[in-house]
């Protein structure tokens, strides 16, 4: 299957680690000109060498937790070089804890950094989207959409608002040739899970290597998935293939969620 990403321009965030690293580098490889974002600098230069360079690949120094310096940033970006056809919508989540627990701080803060800076992000782009009649939204939210996780209480709350106001923009913006879809990672092998991991294992007052087996075991496919295998589905949701795939919540989870 051709994915016919040639001479498209994408907007990868979240770049340096993880799913946001493995989706810039898998669109990379299909041809398209991808720029970065992540507030690390030296974390930013070095992805952008592994990118295939056959592409003239960018980056863009910015924190999600300062909305005004992310706009600022991206929309002089674009001013000065191009729009962009692809948008990874990619955060790191909410810190673990139960909801009653959470402070109202938490969930503005991810309110924040999940809603307002994805806002931000689609109306930087939406004019060149539509002069080009190609945009592809894509928002790396959590299976904790279609089922909450214990534990993750702020970031069950917001990843389901992630998913309406994605829902909200796919009935809205089809008719422009743009698409807006959400990949719902399973227990993915990074830094963000070694985390969950390490908490689960304190609160079981087991080892974490214990823990990881016993949570592989609810995987029907009993592994973690690989950065990589989200970043394909992404990739291919990204493509002109994909081009009436709009407003889904697509699971990336190896069977793990029990709904359908």
């Amino acid at each position: 299957m051709n994915l016919n990403l040639n001479n498209k321009y994408a907007l990868v965030c979240g770049s340096t680690q993880g799913i946001g690293k493995a989706t810039a580098i898998a669109l990379a490889e299909e041809g398209v000109t991808v720029t970065l974002v992540a507030r690390n600098e030296d974390k930013l230069k070095q992805v952008l060498s592994e990118l295939p360079q056959q592409r003239a690949h960018d980056y863009i120094v910015a924190d999600f937790s300062d909305p005004d310096n992310l706009k600022s940033k991206v929309t002089s970006y674009i001013a000065a070089n191009h729009g962009f056809h692809i948008l990874i919508n990619n955060t790191g989540g909410p810190k673990s804890g139960d909801l009653f627990s959470a402070s109202t701080e938490e969930f503005t803060n991810a309110f924040t950094m999940h809603i307002i800076c994805n806002q931000i992000l689609v109306q930087a782009n939406l004019e060149f989207m539509k002069s080009e009649h190609y945009g592809r939204i894509i928002n790396v939210i959590s299976t904790s959409v279609k089922e909450p996780i214990p534990g993750l209480g702020v970031s069950n709350t917001i990843r389901n608002a992630v998913a309406n106001w994605s829902k909200t923009l796919a009935t809205e913006l089809a008719q422009f040739g743009i698409t807006a879809n959400n990949v719902l990672p399973g227990f993915t092998d990074t830094a963000r899970l070694d985390q969950i991991i390490k908490t689960k294992a304190e609160c079981g007052n087991t080892s974490e290597e214990n823990m990881a087996e016993i949570m592989k075991g609810y995987v029907p496919a009993k592994r973690f998935a690989k950065p990589e295998e989200t970043a394909n589905a992404i990739t291919f949701l990204a493509s002109d293939a994909a081009g009436y795939i709009n407003g889904i919540n697509l699971p990336v989870d190896g069977g793990r969620t029990k709904s359908l």
